[in-house]
């Protein structure tokens, strides 16, 4: 229950006098972490305030990122993976990383409403009144302006803000932009020029080609390259995940916007002569498919949906500084959708796939039907207790401190689009610089320690989305579900802080980890149980001939494999400590020998056997059956739901019998009913 106290130093802010709303715990930012970390706290009995600036509650995830960032779905834990398990009861499936706008909102809509969560839209942050490293209030003000001032005291503060602002305006230390690689002695940080998302040799920079007197085309910089590793202010592109729709029924086209200016797409035009492409589909832009005939599409190639150096001011300016740039993207953006269908210079048959494709009238019914959310793919970042780098990425320095994982490619967009010397020719022609794209890792532990300021700045902060990383480890970190995993920890440590009356830096680790394992769904229910041949060794064993792979849709690390160049019999059994007798559903991992992770849906190798046969003993009792192991590829196959008894040789056995391809072994999990 929350009470009412007066305002104490931030009243000289205001100009009434106020009472603050005194909370447990405020949380800023109604991201898609903003919103599990107040549920989290709530479910964990403390009151709580979620404040967002906007209308609408998800961030990016309910903006338009239709197509989940995963890496490797092993890292995807507690209320972020039973998310996905919700998206996937809407669309009837156990569990699903592809969801329309609208579904994803409405979801963290109810986690709100189930959990009573208050919540403040429309809120934005005016200043933070801090006093010997503690928080002791904050004030906020309408995002437009309208009624007084507002005063919140809490406890605990966690800043969910893909900008940072909270922990901006309360004086801890943070960076903008990228860090030299001799900062923390990596090699894929700082300037990089590379081939990915880049422009074909042979692009003229000027209007007039061959013409510097004419003038540089739209969105060129001056700016002179930087030696490779060097480190600077600038920040990675961003924009709109577009959702569109070539449902004739539920398609609004796409019209000349207000501010059109064809001159911001003329490299585009010189792009596609060189390249010819046969379709818009990684050719101008990549449009991933989501359900309801539906996409989720993002930027392709040297100019595309990224706004390159349009947000390099973004992330330090102020509000209506903020709303200028967002607004600019969104011209520059609707610009690019009409003039790829429209412009009679762009090829005809790439004209008549855009024409397809328009705004979805089911889709952000307050905004005109297009995404409230820009992609800040990068803004500030905290530099706090420990920062994670490439080192931690690549498995070089591991965190016995983990309270989450991550596991996507070490990913930048680009920076900046430049003039670079051709040396084959001398002359002067555009390039892209900053996009790196470097994986090949398994997933890896995340510090609680990046998850908060200094002790000495600030000792009732957790920052779970701006976290304390390089800019290079932030590009594999900083994806949806893995802020959502971050903000959980950083509810239940500010939880734990208040109970134990200790600064955020002094809480007992090992406990936080416990809670985070034992109670992952924060309502005590019974965790589900995961075998894996990299994450429970001691609970697998293998007959005859299986080989690891690491490469392919594994789960976690590696998969077992048995080829069909193996005369011998073989299986891999899998069996669970039951705690307690129960009904579960019992779910086999179904990976792609050869193909990436990540969504499912992927094509199936060919080399992979048909069918499968797979053995269950549930008490006494075995049961045998058949999958087909092309289907549901680098997703759950549901086996069937057995009792199964503690104490009890249950077991799941894969084995290569009646096999005509590569059989496959990686994981399998038991969810208690």
């Amino acid at each position: 229950m929350k009470k009412y106290i007066l305002g104490g130093a931030l009243l000289l802010a205001t100009p009434l006098l106020t009472l603050a709303q005194v909370y447990d715990i405020c949380v800023y930012g109604g991201t898609s972490a903003g919103v599990i970390a107040a549920y989290t706290a709530k479910k964990a009995g403390k009151s709580v305030l979620l404040i967002e600036p906007s209308k609408h509650l998800g961030g990016l995830s309910a903006g338009g990122l239709g197509q989940t960032d995963i890496g490797n779905k092993y890292a995807i834990t507690g209320i972020a993976r039973a998310f996905y398990r919700k998206i996937g009861q809407h669309y009837g499936k156990f569990e699903q990383w592809t969801f329309e706008p609208h579904v994803a909102e409405n979801l963290f809509k109810s986690y709100v409403k189930e959990a009573g969560i208050v919540v403040w839209y429309e809120h934005r942050l005016l200043a933070v009144n801090k006093k010997q490293g503690v928080i002791q209030e904050i004030a906020v003000e309408s995002s437009n302006k309208v009624g007084t001032r507002k005063l919140v005291k809490a406890k605990m503060y966690i800043d969910c803000t893909y900008e940072g602002d909270l922990m901006a305006k309360a004086g801890v230390s943070y960076i903008v932009g990228r860090e030299a690689n001799s900062q923390y002695n990596e090699t894929w940080n700082g300037v990089q020029l590379l081939d990915k998302h880049q422009f074909p040799d042979g692009i003229d920079p000027y209007k007039i080609p061959n013409d510097p007197s004419s003038g540089l085309l739209w969105g060129i910089s001056t700016d002179a390259l930087a030696p490779n590793g060097t480190g600077d202010k600038l920040v990675q592109a961003y924009n709109f995940r577009l959702c569109l729709t070539n449902n004739p029924n539920n398609r609004i086209p796409i019209t000349r916007p207000a501010r059109y200016d064809s001159t911001k797409y003329e490299l585009l035009l010189r792009q596609i002569a060189i390249e010819k492409p046969t379709h818009i589909n990684w050719g101008v832009m990549h449009i991933a498919d989501m359900p309801n005939s539906k996409t989720d599409i993002n930027n392709k190639g040297g100019l595309s949906t990224d706004m390159i150096g349009a947000n390099h001011n973004y992330a330090e300016a102020d509000y209506e500084t903020r709303k200028k740039i967002i607004q600019d993207h969104e011209d520059y953006t609707k610009g690019f959708l009409y003039f790829v269908g429209h412009d009679a210079r762009v090829p005809n048959h790439l004209r008549q796939q855009m024409l397809e494709w328009g705004y979805p009238k089911d889709e952000y019914l307050d905004n005109d039907h297009f995404s409230h959310q820009l992609y800040i793919r990068e803004a500030r970042r905290l530099v706090g207790e420990y920062v994670m780098t490439q080192h931690n990425c690549e498995g070089r320095e591991v965190v016995q401190d983990g309270i989450g994982l991550a596991a996507y490619t070490m990913d930048s967009h680009n920076c900046q689009r430049i003039l670079v010397k051709n040396p084959k020719t001398g002359k002067l022609e555009v390039k892209n610089e900053g996009d790196v794209q470097v994986g090949g890792f398994p997933p890896y532990p995340i510090s609680y320690r990046s998850l908060v300021p200094k002790k000495a700045e600030c000792q009732n902060l957790l920052v779970p989305v701006c976290l304390s990383a390089s800019h290079i480890a932030y590009g594999s970190i900083r994806m949806e579900p893995v802020f959502m995993a971050l903000a959980q920890a950083s509810a239940v440590a500010a939880t734990m802080g208040i109970d134990n009356k200790k600064a955020v830096q002094e809480i007992n680790i090992s406990q936080l980890q416990r809670t985070l394992r034992i109670n992952p769904l924060m309502d005590g229910s019974q965790a589900e149980i995961l075998l894996d041949n990299d994450v429970t060794p001691q609970n697998i064993s293998t007959q005859g001939s299986w080989q690891k792979i690491t490469t392919g849709g594994k789960y976690a690390a590696s998969q077992l494999i048995n080829t069909p160049k193996t005369k011998d019999v073989a299986g891999v059994r899998f069996t669970p400590d039951i705690p307690q007798k129960a009904t579960y559903d019992i779910y086999l991992y179904n990976p792609n020998p050869t193909g990436g992770g990540g969504n499912p849906g992927a094509e199936a190798d060919q080399t992979k056997a048909a069918k499968t046969l797979i053995r269950i003993k549930a008490g006494s009792k075995v049961t045998e059956e058949e999958i087909i192991s092309q289907n549901q590829i680098n997703d759950w196959i549901k086996l069937g739901s057995f009792v199964l008894e503690r104490g009890a040789d249950n077991f799941v056995e894969i084995t290569n019998l009646k096999a005509d391809g590569i059989v496959v072994a990686d994981a399998v999990l038991f969810v208690p009913r």
